[in-house]
């Protein structure tokens, strides 16, 4: 009995499912009874009884009064979407400037990855809890380092608005950039995965592409964008895609959302809010999603 040769496509295929087949068992043993929940609880109103709980139909009800009578879930989830969008391409700038200069050669290369990637780990929540516990007492409170740190910055805000001012650009365009300076503790501790993903991406470059271009005569510029952009524009898409999801995951909207349920003890409501979240997060992921897919190049 002869075995059926797989073709090249067959095989890339069997080996996507392969990653994400992981992910696939833990959804529908972990998640998918969740989620079939939640979506009952927001179509109904959920009774806290002594032998469990009891649903009430309320239809839409619960949708509306999170849309229209609700005094904040609207303003909390714009203003979510709002820093959203101001935050994802200062992100993505920075982890791809970092990566490109973690990538040249230089002493202590290893440690300077390190020192990147360590934001990330000092914001998990496995360092969150040791300081809660007293743990990490001894150190002082981050929110305090934070603010010292700022107190204490040599920036001059005034000379840089007055410098770019002075060349011409635009006063929204000024904002943001002073906004991205002022801001640059949280650009650095939410670039960590980014970072690291771009630097796969740039290592996976050919030499032989940028030696040819030098004895072509082009120079680091030319290079960049006509080699290293294109070559890692699929991981640009994975980090936008990755950023945006990163940026709802701690956010003023979920914080509300388990206000609503856990001290409000309103839980078909809170579930009303989880699903619009999710429909407008889904929204702007299809949207972004198919915007820069056709811009990516897939090198073969």
């Amino acid at each position: 009995m002869m075995l059926r040769r797989w073709t090249l496509t067959q095989k890339r295929a069997l080996l996507g499912f392969s990653f994400i087949l992981p992910w696939l068992i833990g959804f529908v043993f972990l998640f998918a009874v969740p989620l079939i929940q939640s979506i009952s609880f927001s179509f109904n109103e959920l009774k806290v009884a002594p032998g469990g709980y009891e649903l009430q139909f309320a239809g839409f009800r619960n949708f509306k009064e999170a849309l229209f009578v609700d005094a904040n879930f609207n303003r909390i989830l714009t203003e979510s979407v709002t820093d959203m969008a101001w935050n994802v391409p200062l992100i993505l700038f920075f982890s791809l400037f970092s990566a490109a200069m973690l990538n040249q050669k230089f002493k202590g290369r290893a440690l300077a990855r390190a020192v990147f990637f360590l934001p990330v780990i000092l914001a998990s929540g496995a360092i969150s809890a040791a300081e809660t516990s007293g743990l990490i007492s001894l150190t002082g409170s981050s929110e305090v380092a934070k603010e010292l740190g700022e107190t204490q910055s040599g920036f001059d805000t005034l000379s840089f608005i007055l410098l770019l001012d002075s060349a011409g650009m635009p006063e929204w365009f000024i904002q943001y950039l002073v906004d991205a300076v002022m801001r640059i503790y949280e650009i650095i501790r939410s670039s960590g995965v980014q970072i690291l993903i771009f630097l796969a991406a740039l290592q996976s470059v050919p030499p032989a592409m940028y030696e040819v271009a030098k004895m072509e005569g082009a120079t680091a510029y030319e290079a960049f964008w006509k080699i290293t952009f294109p070559m890692v524009s699929p991981l640009i898409l994975t980090n936008v895609i990755y950023t945006i999801i990163d940026s709802f995951a701690d956010s003023p909207v979920t914080q509300k959302i388990y206000e609503t349920a856990f001290r409000s003890q309103n839980f078909g409501l809170s579930a009303a809010m989880s699903w619009l979240y999710t429909l407008v997060v889904a929204v702007i992921l299809v949207v972004i999603g198919v915007l820069i897919s056709r811009k990516v190049f897939y090198y073969n």
